[in-house]
């Protein structure tokens, strides 16, 4: 019996029409074309990239202190309003202050690496016998010693960090548009 080609393992209908495919074609030329940028000009990919950042959070911080306020006669309302109001400040302070944010989020990712390579470490110990155990311990290990790169040249390879992780993952984007069939 010979399978469909639009349906995938899953079961899941995959079709390539051609119906939008040239603006999916479009858009991932245009995000590896916007990544490349980004790897070029890792600074202006960084300032974009938190002050689009804290513009959400000022945004997500203004509608959470409506909902807030829309709601003060429900039980929680002193603390859905000092959450808006942690995030719209948050935001702003990024949205003023971009160079700490950059600072701050290349921060946050050395962290977030450094938490991941742990976890990833006790994961490879409790896949141990299992074969490919060593991937995951060298991730883990990888993730930890990047995490430590970051913050041994935190604060003064920030911009970079954020600039390049910026391009990488547009790019990267890019790719998965032009190569996964829509």
């Amino acid at each position: 019996m010979a399978r469909d080609a639009g349906v995938t393992a899953h079961g899941r209908g995959v079709r390539d029409s051609g119906r939008g495919r040239g603006w999916q074609i479009f858009w991932g030329i245009l995000l590896i074309v916007a990544g490349v940028l980004a790897l070029l000009m890792p600074a202006v990919a960084a300032l974009a990239t938190t002050l689009f950042l804290g513009w959400l959070l000022v945004v997500s911080g203004a509608l959470e202190l409506i909902h807030a306020f829309q709601t003060r006669s429900a039980s929680g309302f002193g603390w859905r309003l000092a959450s808006a109001i942690l995030t719209l400040l948050v935001g702003l302070a990024i949205v003023f202050l971009p160079v700490a944010g950059i600072a701050s989020f290349a921060l946050l990712i050395g962290g977030f690496l450094f938490l991941a390579g742990v976890v990833r470490l006790a994961l490879a110990y409790l896949l141990r016998p299992l074969k490919g155990w060593g991937w995951v311990l060298f991730d883990g290990a990888v993730s930890i010693l990047v995490a430590f790169l970051v913050v041994i040249g935190w604060p003064a390879t920030s911009v970079a960090l954020i600039g390049f992780l910026t391009g990488f993952s547009l790019i990267l984007t890019g790719l998965w548009h032009l190569f996964v069939p829509r």
